[in-house]
C-alpha cells in the first residue's frame, strides 16, 4: 500500500464529471437505440447485435435490469474484412480507436485491429466475424452520426 491519494484537482473533475453523468448517459443511449435503428434496417448490415433492438435475444432481460440499453453495440457488414476495412475509413466523424467508450462516436473493426493476429478460425471461435464492427455511440447529433455511417457503408462491395 502507497497511502497515496487523488490530488484536489482529480477529485474536483471527478465530482464535475459525475454531476453530468446522467445526461450523458441519457444521450449516449438515446443516439445509440438510433443508430441501431438505422443499421438494422441497412442492406449492407447482416445483424446488429444491441439489447435495445426487440429481435435481441437478451432485449426482455435487459428491459427489466435497464433504464436504458447503453451506448456501445456491434453490427456485422456483408462482405467480411475488406468491407469492414473501406468502412472505417470512409468515415469523417466516427474515429478509429482500439478502445471505446467516449463522448465522441468510436469505432473499431476488431478482424483488421485488436484481433488481427488471430488466424479468422481463431476469431469465429471467438464469436468474431470478419465483417464486425464494435461502435461506441457518441454525444454528437445523432443524425450526423447516422450520415457518416450511410455514406460509408455505401462504399463497400458486398
Amino acid at each position: 500500500m502507497t497511502g497515496s491519494v487523488i490530488s484536489p484537482n482529480d477529485a474536483y473533475m471527478m465530482i464535475r464529471g459525475m454531476k453530468t453523468l446522467e445526461v450523458r448517459m441519457q444521450r449516449h443511449c438515446e443516439n445509440a437505440m438510433k443508430v441501431a435503428q438505422f443499421l438494422d434496417g441497412h442492406e449492407a448490415v447482416e445483424v446488429v447485435h444491441y439489447p435495445g433492438l426487440e429481435a435481441h435475444p437478451g432485449h426482455e432481460i435487459a428491459k427489466e435490469q435497464m433504464n436504458g440499453f447503453g451506448g456501445i453495440m456491434a453490427f456485422e457488414v456483408k462482405g467480411g474484412i475488406e468491407a469492414g476495412k473501406t468502412l472505417l475509413n470512409s468515415l469523417e466523424l466516427c474515429t478509429l480507436a482500439v478502445s471505446l467508450g467516449d463522448t465522441e462516436t468510436l469505432i473499431q473493426h476488431p478482424a483488421s485491429m485488436t484481433h488481427s493476429p488471430y488466424t479468422r478460425e481463431e476469431r469465429l471461435a471467438a464469436g468474431i466475424a470478419d465483417g464486425l464492427v464494435r461502435i461506441s455511440v457518441g454525444l454528437e447529433n445523432a443524425e450526423d452520426i447516422i450520415e457518416d455511417l450511410k455514406e460509408g457503408l455505401a462504399k463497400i462491395n458486398y
